[in-house]
Parts: structure tokens; sequence; C-alpha cells
């Protein structure tokens, strides 16, 4: 694996620990959806992690990133400001990506926390608007504090009126909002009615990111909806890829 220099060329923090880092760096192209190695060195020692990147690659690559307590690179890196340097790994890599969701009439984005980064990428590239008549982005987190790239998301409903963005908050409760657990809210009907839509084996593909309780949990409310893993040679509805 063959890293090169990166710089921070902006930073945005949207809470305590949850961060956009914006890099000066030569990377491959690389789809919507698909991540980068980051690195920096601990004690002499180069240390990588997987960041999916948020930007589209006309623009200068953009991660989502929460620092972990106890985690070795993200609060190295929640240290980082603009000016400051670590490294990448120019390649790209992953499958969760919209080219592999097959056809579908309507699109569900479900992620948990930093699991957002993927489809901010695919709705900022906007080809999967081309796709389907309907895109539901379902954004789970513990308070409003941590809806990152809320107001964009926002202005993205607000000019697409076949957009529908609906956060989900686990520890708040709001008007605004949903509250409760992902399966919970597909297990009650709460979900669909939000939207005004059906998630049905018919009509929908459901892509699922985040970290591994809610994507095993979430998968299983779906999967008693008749729902069925998606691969090549198997198509399904449903897409998932872990993320922290």
């Amino acid at each position: 694996m063959s890293f090169a220099a990166a710089r921070v060329i902006e930073r945005v923090d949207w809470s305590e620990g949850l961060f956009s880092l914006t890099l000066d760096a030569e990377v491959e192209p690389y789809a919507p959806g698909q991540f980068f190695n980051l690195a920096v060195a601990i004690e002499g020692v180069r240390v990588k992690r997987a960041y999916s990147v948020v930007s589209t690659k006309d623009r200068p690559p953009e991660f989502y990133i929460v620092a972990i307590p106890g985690g070795k690179v993200s609060p190295v890196l929640d240290r980082l400001r603009v000016g400051d340097s670590l490294e990448l790994d120019p390649r790209p890599h992953g499958f969760f990506v919209a080219s592999e969701v097959p056809e579908a009439r309507d699109l569900w984005m479900v992620a948990s926390g930093t699991g957002l980064g993927p489809y901010i990428a695919m709705l900022r590239e906007g080809s999967v608007f081309l796709r389907h008549e309907a895109i539901v982005l379902v954004h789970s987190v513990r308070t409003s504090a941590h809806l990152g790239y809320r107001r964009e998301l926002e202005d993205i409903a607000d000019a697409r009126p076949a957009f529908h963005y609906l956060p989900t908050l686990t520890r708040e409760h709001g008007a605004t909002h949903l509250h409760g657990r992902v399966d919970a809210i597909v297990a009650n009907g709460e979900l669909e009615r939000a939207a005004g839509l059906p998630i049905d084996a018919a009509h929908s593909h459901v892509m699922v990111c985040g970290n591994p309780a809610m994507l095993d949990s979430v998968k299983k409310a779906l999967e008693e909806r008749g729902l069925k893993k998606h691969r090549r040679r198997d198509p399904g509805q449903l897409s998932t890829e872990t993320y922290w």
C-alpha cells in the first residue's frame, strides 16, 4: 500500500468530536460511496483507517469523521487543523456505490452516525435522482447536535420534492424529528408513514450503512418484511456497509 502526503485545507466541526476534514491530496478517480485509507504517525509507526469520501470527484477529498474514545487514529485526526499534514492512500476502495444498486422505484438510504458519509457523496453527485422516483434518507443519531450536514440535506429536500430527509433521534424528542431506533420505527411502520412511501420488495431498495448493531437489527427487520440481501448473481433489495 503506497501512501502520499496530504494537507488539511478545511475543517468543519459539527459538535464535539464530530467533524469533517477536506484535504489537499492527489487521489485516483472514485465513485461516490467508496473509501480511502487515511494514515497518521503514532510513536513513529504509520497507522491507517478507512474513511468514506463525502465529496465528488471534481472537488478535493472530504471526510466525515467521529473521534472514537480510546481509538488510535480518529483522536489524532480530531487534533488536526488547517495546514496540518497526514497521509492518504490515493487508491479508492469499496462497492457500496449507487451503480451496484439494481433498478428500483424507491431508494432508501439508512445511516447511523458517520455512516451518512457515502450518501452525502451520492446526493452531491446526483445520478441517483435520475434512476429513482423517490429517495428517502434516514439518519439515526443520539441527539440533534449530531446531525452533520443537516442544512445541506434540508436544502436538497427543499429543492427536490422527490427527496425525503428523515432524521431520527434515539435520545431526544422533537417535533421535527422521528424518535427511536431505526429497526423499531421500521417494524411499527412509523418510518413509512413519515416518508409517505411503503418499503416493499416490489418497489424498494434499501441501503444501510452504520455500526454493526444497527446494521444487523435493521437487516433483520427488513428481512421480516420480505427483503433479501442483494448480490450481483442473486439480486435482492438490501445493500449493507459496516461503518463506524
